[in-house]
């Protein structure tokens, strides 16, 4: 139904001089999608508000409404276009009094919780970038034929959402990192079994497909009371993003997915003294895929015990320590993780499986991640316990995976009904942590039954490797120099 449109307002974005790749059609369809949606949530209200007899006051006021800037109306209800402002005046009007405007929420706003504060963060980060005003006249016409009255119109858009997010991993700007397959995130989900009641979190949020994946997993349970929808709205997803883009993504993603006000901060994670981390921040299931390749400053590497410049072994620090005695978690990392030797890998995978239970690796094919030149594992483990053995899963999926033949639900089955069981195949089996070597805590993936895969590494691993110690042994000689001087 709403797929045209979608691709409608791609052309024009295109033909624009201020928009240059998908990841600003993203951003800009994003921004005009949500004041549209916002529109339509205050109409909703307002009409509840006067069937109970009761006056609804509105968010915005009456000039920056959607109905008077975007889509004035005639008496019967048709476009006004005689009202309605284009070229140079509606330009003009955006970025010098609406945006303006919706900034100044965020300080207005009495908590961060609230709608109001998710305005005043989404427009102090981004900005209009279509430079023409009839582009943006067009656009915004557009947008207005898109309706959020019902589940499947929302169904709809969340899926075309999605397909524009999953477009940008080829868009460049590092678009891809916004993206994790969805048949790796649902297999992800239904091993962890959220329930309802508690609390999930994605400090490494992008684009909230883990949280979105789970709330369609929670709200698809039978017999949901109205207190568990509530639930579900308010006290169950929680996010933290440091890029401007990334986070205006997830607030749309997550609000098309049927979450009115997301509980997305907008910060850098990493920022945070883990340390400073007490019982009541922490959460009972953590899902995520923390960017990796990061180099972090050595200020940031403050906050963590395991002083690393790698981004992903940062986030994972940062996880473990946010989760609750006996909360659950599935992250995706490199799977050269389980075999580096440089000391902050050494240290982080004994951390893990002192503090933790890593009870299953799943083994990616090379091709999982588009674009993505990696291989990586996800880890599953429970906090509280240490580890006493861990269960390997090698997918292999029967074919070169590319754009044209992606990941597929269907090739995660087999594994999410072996891992209930910790069933051995020629595709699984357990390591007993007994038998790991405690000086290097390797647990690379070396399959006994002869799968030679997992257990060879590829060049750029071993260059990875070699660059980690090269930066390690700088690291020390610099420590050396600074106490002879």
């Amino acid at each position: 139904m709403f797929e045209q449109t979608f691709k409608n307002i791609d052309d024009i974005l295109h033909k624009d001089a201020g928009c240059t790749s998908e990841l600003d059609y993203t951003e800009q369809s994003s921004w005009l999608l949500f004041l549209k949606y916002l529109d339509a949530l205050e109409q909703d209200k307002a009409t509840e508000a006067a069937l109970e007899g009761k006056k609804y006051s509105f968010i915005l006021d009456l000039p920056y409404r959607w109905a008077s800037w975007a889509a004035p109306r005639t008496p019967d209800g048709k476009l006004d276009h005689n009202n309605a402002m284009t070229g140079d005046d509606l330009r003009d009007f955006v970025n010098t009094k609406l945006f303006p405007y919706l900034h100044g929420f965020k300080e207005r706003a009495t908590s961060s919780n609230t709608i109001e504060y998710k305005i005043g963060e989404i427009f102090s980060e981004i900005k209009n970038r279509i430079q023409s005003g009839y582009n943006l006249r067009e656009v915004a016409e557009l947008v207005d034929t898109l309706r959020f009255g019902s589940q499947t119109e929302k169904h709809e858009l969340s899926h075309l959402y999605e397909a524009k997010i999953k477009n940008m991993g080829n868009a460049g700007r590092n678009g891809g990192e916004y993206y994790t397959p969805r048949p790796l995130i649902r297999a992800m989900v239904q091993v962890t079994a959220p329930k309802i009641g508690e609390r999930i979190y994605d400090g490494a949020v992008g684009s909230a497909g883990f949280l979105c994946e789970a709330f369609e997993y929670l709200s698809a349970k039978p017999d949901l009371s109205t207190s568990d929808l509530k639930t579900l709205q308010t006290r169950t997803f929680y996010g933290k993003e440091k890029k401007s883009l990334a986070y205006v993504i997830a607030i749309m993603n997550m609000i098309l997915h049927g979450i009115e006000a997301p509980n997305i901060v907008h910060t850098n994670t990493l920022a945070e003294n883990i340390s400073d981390i007490q019982e009541k921040d922490r959460y009972d299931i953590v899902l995520a895929n923390p960017p990796f390749g990061g180099k972090e400053r050595k200020e940031v590497q403050q906050n963590f015990p395991i002083k690393t410049g790698e981004t992903a072994f940062l986030f994972l620090q940062h996880f473990i320590k946010s989760l609750k005695a006996g909360g659950r978690a599935a992250i995706v990392i490199k799977n050269t993780f389980l075999s580096n030797t440089d000391n902050a890998s050494v240290s982080l995978r004994k951390l893990l499986l002192e503090s933790c239970n890593l009870h299953t690796v799943l083994d990616c094919p090379g091709g999982t991640f588009q674009g993505a030149g990696v291989k990586t594992v996800v880890l599953f483990f429970e906090k509280g316990a240490p580890t006493r053995k861990v269960w390997y899963y090698q997918l292999d999926v029967g074919r070169n995976m590319g754009k044209t033949n992606p990941l597929n639900d269907g090739d995660l089955v087999e594994f999410v009904t072996a891992q209930k069981t910790f069933a051995g195949s020629a595709k699984s089996w357990s390591v007993d942590v007994v038998g790991i070597n405690v000086t290097s805590w390797d647990l690379s993936v070396k399959n006994p039954t002869g799968g030679e895969e997992g257990a060879l590494r590829t060049p750029q691993e071993i260059m990875d490797e070699i660059a980690a110690l090269d930066t390690e042994s700088s690291e020390v000689l610099a420590t050396i120099r600074g106490l002879v001087t």
